[in-house]
């Protein structure tokens, strides 16, 4: 058992990074357990060893382990339960309604994965599996999610799955199913509180020895699975961050800044949200007609760079092999779930599965035993109005073209201490009033808060921003506004003229009236901006990056109290997004990360540093002096290096 709980344990390590991918068997797809052929399941499982992919999520499919069926009599009435044509057995498994065929097939697979040392997450409940339901007979006409014998039965599966292959010591993770918000039509976050609580409880009345995981996707905080909840219930949160299947996401070529950031930022708001760790447990393009196999691989080795120099604990392919001759469903109707594969159907590597691998050897040789948290700079607050996801999209991406880097938190939950917060494209004018006298007290106190003003209301206005709202109206035409030296286009649903009064202006519209500024507030700085900057970046199709750039970010430059005093790091170039972690001693090391796919020349500056040495290069030109590097970076590259403080001091906690 001490095996086991050491096993598991290792799956929450806050930056040892994983990789793997999904699984089903090269052959059969969803039809592994009825089509069982044991020796492709070994082979695939050796070619994803070889590979160094060291994690799989695998499914027992719900409707091959639980058939169970109502028989009737005249009229429809029901009779009885039977498994097939037979009576249920008087065993574990007959009572649970599994199959015990299936589970010894289940243990079977256990088995290999183990002699491949491939650790396993385990989707109990697959109920749902890319675009078809897979539920037991008894259970095709109901509500899953909600009708009691649907729960009851599912609860009875559970125990009896953790409860069999609890000791077995390939599998680390108990996960709830495959996105089992898909199952069923839950009503309200309360009606999917229930359901979670009442999954996760039967994994852990019979293992409390590994993490149970969500397996959702789309847990945002207005969803009916609200990240919230299911941090509090569970152990790890995941993202399935398509870009396909995600607001805002499926605007920009699958390399551009905005499409790579897409999973970090995700993972990391679910993080704040929830909690709790989170990972990316399904990523991948949906094939060549959104990406090419190139493309693919360029998309994935960014946005593994990404997660990992963001704390986040690991990646999963969606999958593991093509599924191109397989003729039953899903497979025969949806033109996406064909082409997925690490493997092609002949068993080709893709280029993705060169990027995994590049990166697992990169890991395994890197020099310190894991990566070090980054420096954050703020504390991203998200109003319970509006689009959400929009909001922290646009926040996180702004951000790292401004080489900040930002935690989330939700309005309505406690908000952590920080030294800056920001609070973006404020919607509509339910901002409680004991939430902003908490947050403008820690502004009294000394800490910066930067607010963006979407189609919602601020009060008392004046009196914590420094500036007086005149009027408010819908704008006939877009605004012109000047910051500094460089003017942008601003188009909102509705505009406030405003009069500086207290604040100092640092940018004004075309008539000269502000329309952001900063003021002193107590020992502390607000910004104001009467734009929703956020929603423009994370919503409008080029202009975070590619021939319609616009430099956004420069208003979140412009608060250079926002930067974190610790922070010896600065660059010149927003596509190159950038993190900065405390190691031993006076060691800093630097992640930075091309997200375009073209050269990046950049310059870093050091703060009282010096650089040491390169930790990783993939194909970039580095010149290094004293106290900067300039590096043409090739395109959705990484370079990891390291620089040491000159001033004598130790690395602290930030």
């Amino acid at each position: 058992m001490e095996r086991i709980s050491k096993m598991s344990q290792s799956f929450l390590k806050d930056g040892k990074f994983f990789i793997g991918c999904n699984y089903w068997a090269s052959h059969a797809g969803t039809n592994m357990w009825r089509d069982w052929r044991p020796e492709v399941i070994q082979r695939d499982f050796a070619l994803l060893a070889e590979a160094k992919i060291q994690y799989l999520r695998v499914f027992p499919l719900w409707s091959d382990f639980q058939p169970i069926k109502m028989h009737r009599r005249g009229a429809g009435i029901p009779k009885e339960i039977r498994m097939g044509e037979e009576p249920l057995p008087f065993t574990e498994a007959g009572r649970a309604g599994v199959s015990q065929e299936m589970a010894d097939r289940f243990e079977m697979l256990c088995d290999l994965a183990r002699k491949y040392d491939l650790k396993l997450v385990v989707g109990l409940l697959t109920g749902w599996m890319s675009g078809r339901m897979h539920v037991p007979p008894l259970l095709e006409d109901m509500d899953v999610l909600r009708d009691p014998r649907a729960i009851k039965w599912q609860i009875k599966f559970v125990k009896y799955m953790v409860n069999r292959f609890k000791s077995h010591p390939a599998i680390v993770a108990w996960d709830l199913g495959n996105e089992c918000n898909c199952m069923g039509q839950v009503r309200n976050s309360e009606e999917g509180y229930v359901w979670a609580s009442a999954i996760a409880m039967a994994i852990q009345t019979r293992d409390r020895t590994r993490p149970v995981i969500s397996g959702m996707h789309g847990s945002f905080p207005e969803a009916e699975f609200r990240a919230q909840d299911l941090g509090e219930i569970l152990d790890v949160l995941c993202t399935h961050p398509y870009p396909l299947f995600t607001a805002h996401c499926m605007t920009d070529p699958i390399t551009e800044q905005k499409s790579v950031l897409h999973a970090a930022a995700e993972t990391v708001l679910y993080r704040g949200l929830s909690g709790k760790p989170a990972f990316v447990e399904e990523a991948g393009t949906h094939g060549p007609f959104i990406a090419s196999e190139e493309n693919a691989a360029a998309y994935l080795n960014t946005v593994l760079h990404l997660l990992w120099s963001h704390n986040c604990l690991g990646l999963m392919w969606w999958c593991g092999f093509d599924q191109l001759a397989l003729k039953h469903t899903p497979y025969d109707w949806e033109a996406m779930e064909r082409e997925l594969g690490l493997f092609r159907e002949d068993y080709g590597p893709k280029p993705v599965l060169r990027e995994m691998t590049a990166f697992a050897e990169f890991t395994e040789k890197f020099p310190y035993e894991k990566l070090s948290p980054r420096i954050v700079d703020a504390v991203c607050i998200l109003s319970a109005e509006g689009d959400t996801w929009l909001a922290a999209y646009g926040a996180f991406i702004l951000a790292k073209q401004a080489g900040l880097d930002m935690e989330f938190c939700y309005i309505s939950d406690e908000i952590p201490e920080a030294r800056a917060y920001i609070l973006p494209s404020i919607a509509h004018g339910n901002l409680p009033a004991h939430v902003l006298q908490e947050i403008f007290s820690r502004v009294e106190q000394g800490a910066i808060l930067y607010l963006s003003m979407g189609d919602g209301m601020l009060s008392p206005f004046e009196r914590y921003t420094g500036m007086k709202p005149l009027c408010r109206y819908k704008p006939l035409s877009s605004d012109r506004v000047q910051l500094g030296e460089e003017r942008f286009t601003f188009r909102s649903n509705y505009k406030v003229d405003y009069e500086a009064a207290d604040a100092k202006v640092l940018a004004r519209d075309d008539g000269g009236r502000p329309v952001m500024g900063s003021y002193r507030y107590g020992k502390g700085t607000v910004y104001y901006l009467g734009y929703p900057l956020e929603d423009i970046a994370g919503s409008v199709p080029g202009v975070v990056s590619g021939t319609g750039f616009v430099p956004y970010y420069k208003f979140y430059q412009e608060m250079k109290e926002l930067y974190h005093p610790d922070r010896k790091v600065a660059k010149d170039n927003p596509f190159v997004a950038h993190t900065e972690h405390m190691a031993e001693g006076k060691t800093r090391i630097v992640v930075a990360v091309n997200c375009v796919p073209r050269e990046s020349h950049v310059r870093f500056v050091f703060e009282g540093c010096g650089y040491v040495r390169t930790l990783k290069n993939q194909g970039t030109r580095i010149e290094s002096d004293k106290n900067c590097v300039n590096m043409i970076m090739a395109p959705n590259s990484t370079v990891v290096f390291e620089i040491m403080d000159e001033s004598g001091e130790e690395n602290r906690e930030s």
